[in-house]
């Protein structure tokens, strides 16, 4: 079964860092878009930052950016999203996912969903 295995959630304090990983099972993912998206409670599922097929390219919500860093390592096939100065407003489910080279913000048009990691920020 072709998914994604995401990883490394957990409880924070404000201010403090996580970091997630998303790990391919099934398939290896050369020349595909990696996306993070998260999801809170009672809210629409959003797009937070991608890294292209490229490998190269990246991607960032004006939420994140400066705070949250993408990476990905292609030999052991996992993404990782690095997350500091984390803030309550952070806290969600978060999801990887891919598509095809391009990055995109619409989670519609990314398959091979993983069952996320949950992230709460609070004091």
């Amino acid at each position: 079964q072709l998914q994604h295995v995401e990883s490394g959630g957990g409880l924070v304090q404000p201010g403090g860092s996580l970091r997630l990983s998303c790990a391919a099972s099934g398939f290896t993912r050369d020349y595909y878009a990696i996306g993070w998206f998260r999801q809170a409670p009672g809210k629409e599922r959003e797009g937070v930052s991608c890294i292209g097929g490229d490998g190269g390219t990246t991607t960032y919500a004006d939420s994140v950016k400066g705070r949250f860093t993408i990476s990905r390592d292609n030999a052991n096939n996992t993404v990782y999203l690095q997350m500091n100065s984390l803030k309550p407003e952070d806290t969600a489910v978060y999801y990887c996912a891919a598509k095809y080279y391009y990055c995109s913000a619409y989670p519609n048009e990314y398959g091979y969903w993983g069952q996320g990691t949950q992230v709460t920020v609070s004091s």
